[in-house]
């Protein structure tokens, strides 16, 4: 992946997993992707890598410039699970979840595209790539980008005929297939946001043994 889309392996190295959802906010979208009942921190990219890198082993002099009393009250210290961070860029809310696969299971796609249109993409340690794109609760494509021709969506045309994504897979290496394809659904959708967005503050949530729930 290129340095001038987001997310990319530059910045999230073990892979990821990234929804983008249009005209809600931040806030809302954690709540779609994880729960209403879970209270944010916000965070920088650093100070939230930081703090699951300590685990329960952290203590308020290792966050001298965090209130250790919210990071403990938000649950974020106490649990294994997926850790989100979600921020938004020009119309579009992003939620980011490293190395893992949460975001990428279909039931939280299909909730947070609810009157509206959602972008999920994959990118796993493995080198395996999914790409699933959702309106108003439904999924309308979703597929391997090496096999763009394999949708399992429930109307694949209509993601190629907003963006053009399979034709830009076709016309590249068959390497560069995920990259050709995020590229051309980025810019078509206008969902393009730049690494900087995540890099400032933006709220994060932990969900306590979420991935038994989504495996």
């Amino acid at each position: 992946m290129t340095r001038d889309l987001f997310p990319n392996r530059q910045i999230y190295q073990f892979g990821y997993c990234a929804v983008f959802a249009r005209g809600i906010a931040p806030a809302e979208l954690l709540a779609r992707a994880g729960g209403g009942a879970l209270r944010p921190v916000v965070l920088t990219r650093t100070q939230a890598d930081h703090i699951e890198a300590l685990g329960e082993d952290i203590d308020e002099d290792d966050v001298p410039e965090v209130d250790f009393d919210q990071l403990q009250d938000s649950g974020v210290l106490a649990s294994d699970g997926p850790v989100l961070r979600a921020g938004e860029h020009d119309g579009w809310a992003f939620v980011i979840e490293s190395e893992g696969s949460y975001l990428a299971a279909d039931d939280v796609v299909k909730s947070v595209s609810r009157e509206t249109v959602a972008l999920s993409l994959r990118d796993s340690e493995s080198g395996s790539c999914w790409i699933s794109y959702a309106e108003d609760g439904e999924i309308i494509s979703s597929f391997d980008p090496l096999f763009p021709d394999s949708d399992h969506g429930a109307r694949p045309e209509v993601l190629e005929q907003l963006t053009g994504h399979v034709a830009a897979i076709n016309n590249g290496d068959r390497a560069d297939a995920y990259a050709n394809a995020v590229r051309a659904i980025q810019r078509r959708l206008q969902c393009t946001v730049p690494p900087e967005a995540d890099e400032s503050r933006v709220l994060m949530i932990k969900i306590a043994d979420g991935y038994l729930m989504n495996p």
